[in-house]
């Protein structure tokens, strides 16, 4: 069970006692009641990069950690889940697949290790939110748009991360300060609403609570800390990207993708479809063989894109390539063949923290601005967060 809102504040983080301030006490929303964590901060379940260390240093800085299980076989999140638990006992979740074959022995998995909260990439059906909350595990998909938080409401889901378009990977096109108040308003009393896409820092949650949701998830930001798995070349690529050096492309696998502008990207998208499919069918191969996936349920997935993007069946067998591409870049390090998602936000990060001096960071600088807020929301003074 989470400790109370401020006591972990600073933990392991490199500024003083006398630096700390009580946590103002709209940081302890909706959302903390509901995963059982002490602040509205989420670790987004990022394929190849949300690893046991990460998982488990943002469940002790008191935020909920994602493992990304999409990425692993069934072994493969068995062991990590339990690296997980071996390192806290704090709240978590892991990140699923609609379409994995085994989803219900993952959800099994959870259960029996106690993971808090069951997170979607795609929409989950309707059975399988039953089947979720039936088990206590607080169910929370990945939505872009209005009309998706509607349809997922209905299905009784808890929580939903709203990502915008200046989010990382797989995104929409509709802005952050836009979809956020949208999904609020969708969603109404009965789903937690945390927003993402452009988030790294206390001002950023701030404006999040103010747009009406509960909290905030981060991919990017938390990629670039001292847990994150991404070897340390790739970190530096990242940190020398500037805010204007991202792209969303649709030539990794026919859906809009934010990635790091590079040579390979724009190489991709020069190639016509012709040229790039036996790359992709190639890379479904060696999908179907990291992850366990059959190529029955890779075509289940692929008809299932057709008909929610209207791709064309070239551009589902391109689909493959965003996995594959991806590992080669954050695992490997081969950013000459690989890929490398990111959000707008990188453009904004220059350093490498630790876990818990970031979470201590966010905290400390959100208190700060909503205290000059004044408690009834009248500004008192500048809201920018001190140097």
């Amino acid at each position: 069970m989470s400790g109370a809102p401020g006591d972990r504040l600073g933990a392991g983080a490199g500024s003083g006692a006398s630096e700390r301030r009580p946590v103002h006490p709209a940081l302890h929303t909706r959302f903390c009641e509901l995963v059982e964590v002490d602040y509205p901060i989420v670790q987004t379940g990022m394929g190849w990069v949300a690893g046991p260390r990460l998982v488990a240093a943002t469940a002790e800085a008191g935020c909920l950690g994602i493992l990304a299980s999409a990425t692993m076989t069934y072994p493969q999140l068995a062991e990590a889940v339990d690296d997980v638990r071996s390192r806290t006992d704090r709240p978590f979740g892991v990140n699923l697949r609609t379409d994995a074959a085994d989803v219900d022995q993952r959800i099994a998995l959870m259960i029996d290790h106690g993971v808090r909260v069951a997170s979607f990439a795609q929409a989950p059906s309707p059975s399988l939110v039953d089947r979720c909350r039936e088990a206590g595990l607080v169910v929370m998909p990945t939505i872009g748009a209005r009309r998706h938080a509607e349809k997922v409401a209905g299905w009784g889901v808890d929580a939903v991360i709203a990502q915008g378009g200046e989010g990382g990977g797989h995104t929409g096109s509709v802005p952050t300060s836009l979809l956020t108040p949208a999904v609020v308003d969708a969603g109404g009393d009965s789903v937690a609403v945390v927003a993402a896409g452009g988030f790294f820092d206390g001002r950023g949650l701030v404006a999040a609570l103010a747009y009406g949701a509960a909290g905030i998830a981060m991919g990017t930001r938390f990629l670039l800390t001292q847990e994150s798995r991404v070897p340390d070349a790739v970190k530096a690529i990242y940190l020398a990207t500037p805010v204007t050096g991202t792209v969303v492309s649709t030539a990794v696998d026919g859906a809009p993708q934010r990635v790091i502008r590079t040579e390979l990207v724009d190489q991709l998208e020069r190639d016509t479809l012709l040229r790039s499919l036996p790359r992709a069918l190639t890379n479904a191969h060696a999908f179907s063989k990291e992850t366990g996936a059959s190529l029955a349920s890779l075509l289940k997935e692929g008809r299932a894109m057709r008909r929610g993007n209207e791709l064309s069946w070239a551009q589902v067998v391109m689909a493959a390539n965003a996995p594959v591409m991806t590992k080669a870049a954050l695992v490997g390090g081969r950013t000459d063949v690989g890929v490398l998602p990111t959000g707008q936000v990188v453009g904004e990060i220059t350093e490498l923290p630790t876990v818990a001096e970031l979470i201590d960071r966010i905290i400390r600088d959100a208190t700060i601005v909503l205290d000059r807020l004044g408690g009834d929301g009248t500004p008192t003074g500048s809201t920018s967060s001190p140097a």
